[in-house]
């Protein structure tokens, strides 16, 4: 199967230029899948509730769906992207699988960073891992890579290939999603934006180096910081179904579910404090 991602940066508030550049982009890609990143088309800061809302589309009534589903259906392509959806008078931060059929499956996001929480509600949907080609693709987004939960309950639904739309300013995103891969045995597809953005809020700076890992934790390729980049790679993702880690080992036959107990307890932290 062949996978990547479009690395780029998004201008903000400007939908139909950054729409138009991923279009552009890939009109030709020869790929089963591609990620893009986070909030791909509307850019990311904002300074308030409002102006997410004057930005947010409802995917089922979208000019900017419906293009990537005309993509989609001339390349025989999905793709995962980042969205600023809108739901009713909700407002989610989620990631829409898209297919030449139209849009397969939405993922909200579930730990939202920083300022997000002002503006953007919580995810409020299941983890869930969607058959693509024979692969089992899980969605998560960006900060979504600080809680290993995430990764693991998609892994345990059955994902191969998570797909990460992301727009990373810390330092240690792209190590940790190696991290994700060894300890579930699955490969991902980290789509990070680049550049910076300045803001009422105040100002970031991306960190680029979409990459692609493999079970193994190597990394297939990583792009720079600062350069726009389209990749694609063959990934074989029967891989995936070997979770032995050594001849004794295994990642999921030896993991003790009775003694996890803590992970379903909302009402306490580290070492058992309330919080």
């Amino acid at each position: 199967m062949k996978a990547g991602f479009f690395q780029f940066e998004p201008r903000f508030g400007a939908v139909e230029e950054n729409l138009e550049r991923a279009l552009s982009v890939l009109r030709t890609v020869e790929a089963d899948f591609v990620v893009l990143p986070e909030l791909a088309f509307t850019g990311y800061l904002f300074q308030d509730r409002s102006e997410l809302l004057s930005l947010a589309e409802d995917p089922a009534h979208s000019r900017t769906v419906d293009s990537l589903v005309r993509l989609c259906g001339d390349r025989n392509l999905f793709l995962v992207t980042g969205f600023a959806e809108r739901s009713g008078d909700k407002v989610f931060n989620s990631a829409l699988l898209i297919g030449p059929d139209g849009l397969v499956s939405t993922y909200r996001k579930l730990h939202l960073f920083d300022t997000e929480k002002e503006y953007f509600d919580p995810g409020d949907m299941p983890l869930e891992a969607i058959d693509v080609r024979g692969a089992m693709i899980g969605m998560m987004v960006c900060f979504d890579w600080a809680f290993p939960e995430a990764a693991r309950v998609l892994a345990l639904k059955g994902a191969d290939v998570l797909c990460h739309p992301s727009n990373l300013v810390l330092p240690l995103c792209q190590q940790a999603m190696v991290t994700r891969c060894v300890e579930n045995g699955v490969f991902a597809v980290t789509a990070n934006r680049i550049g910076s953005v300045t803001r009422p809020r105040g100002s970031l700076r991306f960190t680029g180096q979409s990459q692609v890992v493999t079970p193994k934790g190597e990394i297939v390729h990583r792009a720079t910081a600062d350069t726009e980049e389209l990749f694609v790679t063959e990934i074989d993702v029967s891989v995936a179904g070997n979770k032995a880690m050594t001849e004794r080992n295994d990642l999921f036959r030896d993991r003790r579910p009775e003694f996890y107990a803590p992970l379903g307890d909302t009402a306490t932290g580290i070492g058992g404090r309330e919080v």
